[in-house]
């Protein structure tokens, strides 16, 4: 699609939405390239790090809502069949075993803001701008925002954010919890770059079980997650990455891992 690009280069995938005239806003079609793309890289064994970023300096505006408010108008998709294409690409997101880098300039706001945060690690330049800015549209929170918010910042914080929907700026969002990094707008590139070939060159399956552990931390007791650590564990040490591993360690050198 014109308005989805992807580009692959040394294992790390690069998604962008390129939809600019609007600030990166989704449409229903684009929902569904989304996931069809996640799901794509989600089977393919080179791809080992997907970065998420917008074009033309903004991240995100959330879903395009055209004519969504003329109630004479007659929608080309139910809202309720619009609302399970944000769904899928949600819940495609969530299942990436890769690592996932959000790389945010400009707005990201509504479901964008949700994209952003969706993803494991999220670094902002000092123009983002983020905002759940669903009340001021008269929706609620949607694309895993009432899933992702209240693990990111805590559930009183969340609330705020989500009951007065103001737009919060890079600094504010990294002090709330809500970035990892925020970055002179010249230095996001390179920084991510780094971040992504460093993730690139780590052990797939590992990270892709550790991934995995951490997302489900929230939804286990401590028994439950020492067992599923355990089961872990016994899978890494059947991979040859493991073994060179532990040669490159008495070896003083760097690993390579291959992924098997």
């Amino acid at each position: 699609m014109e308005t989805l690009g992807v580009a692959r280069k040394d294992s790390v995938v690069t998604v962008t939405i390129n939809q600019p005239n609007k600030k990166n806003a989704i449409d229903s079609s684009m929902w569904s390239g989304l996931t069809e793309i996640f799901r794509e890289i989600a089977g393919n064994s080179s791809d080992r790090v997907v970065v998420i970023t917008g074009a033309g300096g903004e991240f995100c505006s959330g879903a395009d809502l055209s004519g969504r408010g003329d109630s004479n108008a007659r929608s080309e998709i139910h809202h309720l069949a619009a609302m399970r294409r944000v769904n899928d690409a949600c819940i495609a997101l969530q299942r990436l075993p890769q690592p996932t880098i959000a790389k945010v300039r400009g707005v990201a706001v509504g479901a964008g803001c949700n994209l952003a945060l969706g993803c494991d690690l999220v670094a902002a330049s000092q123009t983002a701008r983020f905002s759940e800015i669903f009340a001021r549209r008269g929706l609620s929170l949607d694309f895993g925002g009432s899933w992702v918010l209240p693990r990111r910042v805590g559930l009183h914080r969340a609330k705020e954010l989500a009951f007065f929907a103001e737009i919060i700026g890079a600094s504010d969002a990294y002090e709330m919890g809500l970035v990892n990094r925020v970055l002179a707008d010249g230095e996001i590139d390179q920084f991510v770059d780094d971040w992504a070939r460093k993730l690139a060159a780590g052990p797939p399956i590992a990270l892709a079980q550790t991934k995995r552990l951490l997302n489900n931390s929230f939804n286990v007791t401590l028994e439950e997650a020492l067992d599923d650590e355990a089961a872990a564990q016994t899978i890494n040490f059947s991979t040859s990455d493991t073994a060179e591993a532990m040669r490159a360690f008495i070896e003083k050198r760097e690993p390579k891992f291959t992924g098997r």
